[in-house]
């Protein structure tokens, strides 16, 4: 690994979204993004942002 580069971690937060941290690439039919801040992407289903988490875990009863 260059010295420069951080590794990617991936971690499923409990009854939450997936949250992604260190250099990563999203590629979509909108394009590609890339990003170093964390991202946190949806499990439950119900964001209206997917394949983003908005939150919406927190009502919807999700448990994960």
């Amino acid at each position: 690994m260059k010295k420069n580069e951080e590794k990617t971690s991936v971690l499923f937060l409990e009854n939450g979204p997936i949250q992604v941290t260190g250099t990563l690439k999203i590629s979509g039919q909108y394009g590609e993004k890339e990003s170093k801040d964390p991202v946190y992407f949806c499990r439950c289903g119900g964001s209206k942002n997917k394949p983003y988490c908005d939150g919406s875990h927190r009502t919807d009863g999700f448990k994960g």
